[in-house]
């Protein structure tokens, strides 16, 4: 438990109907009961009450350890004036509380024993969550199979662990209590999990930031307007001009829940100025970042294959300006057997196979992952240096080395699994975290 008792406002800046004024730490009660009419807050009770001359309000008490952070909370949901929570919030540290800093409440949450740490940051995921798929992923992180995963690894490593002590304690007698057969079977069962797991990452942080989609193309072969088309609204400049866009614009869109990040990039082309060729230089950088790419190509001219690398990504064939044409004409030269989505920005005609097609594409990049996907950058790391750390176990027990080497990996294996879930964190892995959380959370 912490000392000090901190205060903030729970609940996004701004005008509002209501807003919560939280109060956190062992004088929670005493130093809110300084303000208010009432004489006293039982425990999970609604109190009507006035705060001073400021407001009528409502006031829950959570007695410890039932609360979110494990200690004495009080909520204060008062009327929504910015004025009205920052008098209420400056009364209560004029009684002694402390204005709290980002994410504090859930930071005390994981030292109270409340959360592990890979919560806290699905906690954070959860609150910038705009999609249903975004907040399923939190969600899963927060309480489903992904917290069963990680305990399993651990469960794991700590049943090689006990096995290898065991050998360790009984090296000097004719007592056999493992086989190193039977221990490389563990080893390569967990490496397959965590394998599998980091597999998911791809998927994952795409669905997690939303899913790169890049607008590539000649100059003014339509890029911008079809940008335009599937937002519904002028967000990238359009013009005859080739080379207009001379920059990366991106915009986000959701597609049956799914959330794109959509990139119109400048113009490929040969003998640009110096400007519009590092607009060109960021478009094959957001290439290489993109999971899904757009190649547009101009009805009205003779095909022409892009110039960038498009391994491994997925791609759909745009001929745009269909409006132009007549009936089903391709631009010349195109090979006769791609697979093509005929559109006009101008009429709308394609848009819809152009969404289904995104939907489709993402949606058998995410069924190969599994159910649990691996969304964190940091995680990722760390199951990357527990995999590592595993090989080193295996091949320490292929080759016949001394349990206590081999106990010194394992041991290597379960710090980068509780850096994750919080068994091991420095003060600066927690900054970093809560951190990137608003005051009052």
């Amino acid at each position: 438990m912490t000392s000090s008792t901190i205060v903030a406002v729970a609940t996004p800046a701004g005008v509002g109907g209501i807003a919560v004024v939280r109060l956190c730490g062992p004088e929670a009660e005493s130093l809110a009961l300084q303000h208010l009419s009432a004489s006293t807050l039982p425990p999970r009770q609604a109190v009507y009450c006035r705060f001073d001359d400021i407001d009528d309000l409502v006031a829950i008490r959570y007695a410890a350890p039932h609360s979110y952070t494990g200690e004495e909370t009080v909520e204060l949901s008062c009327h929504g004036s910015p004025y009205v929570q920052q008098a209420i919030v400056q009364a209560l540290i004029g009684s002694g509380a402390r204005l709290a800093e980002p994410g504090e409440f859930t930071l005390r949450a994981f030292r109270n024993g409340k959360i592990n740490l890979s919560q806290s940051e699905a906690i954070a995921d959860l609150i910038e969550a705009a999609t249903p798929v975004q907040h399923r992923l939190a969600v899963s992180q927060l309480r489903g199979g992904y917290a069963q995963r990680l305990e399993g690894f651990r469960r794991q490593l700590i049943e090689l662990a006990a096995l290898l002590e065991l050998e360790l304690d009984f090296s000097q007698e004719d007592v056999e209590f493992a086989d190193r057969g039977q221990l490389l079977r563990l080893v390569a069962e967990l490496k397959a999990q965590v394998a599998s797991l980091l597999a998911s990452f791809a998927a994952g942080n795409a669905l997690k930031r939303g899913i790169g989609v890049g607008i590539i193309g000649r100059p003014n072969a339509g890029k911008s307007s079809l940008l335009n088309a599937l937002l519904g609204e002028e967000r990238a400049i359009v013009s005859d001009t080739p080379g207009t866009t001379r920059d990366t614009v991106e915009s986000t869109l959701s597609l049956q829940g799914l959330p794109f990040r959509f990139i119109d990039t400048a113009g490929l082309r040969q003998g640009a100025d110096p400007v519009e060729q590092l607009g060109i230089q960021r478009s094959h950088r957001a290439v290489e970042e993109a999971q899904i790419v757009l190649c547009v190509h101009d009805v009205q001219l003779p095909w022409q294959a892009p110039e960038v690398d498009l391994e491994g990504k997925a791609v759909l064939t745009i001929v745009s300006k269909c409006d132009l044409a007549e009936g089903d004409t391709l631009p010349q030269g195109m090979p006769l057997d791609a697979e093509v989505i005929r559109l006009s920005a101008k009429t709308g005609e394609g848009l819809d196979a152009l969404r289904a097609a995104l939907v489709q594409r993402v949606q058998t990049l995410v069924s190969g992952s599994g159910e649990v996907m691996l969304t964190n950058v940091r995680h990722y790391h760390a199951l990357r240096q527990l995999e590592q750390a595993l090989l080193a176990v295996e091949r320490g027990l292929q080759d016949a080395m001394p349990a206590d080497l081999v106990a010194v990996d394992l041991r290597d294996a379960l710090y980068h699994l509780g850096s994750i879930t919080g068994e091991v964190a420095s003060d600066t892995i927690l900054h970093t975290i809560f951190s990137r959380f608003c005051i009052g959370k």
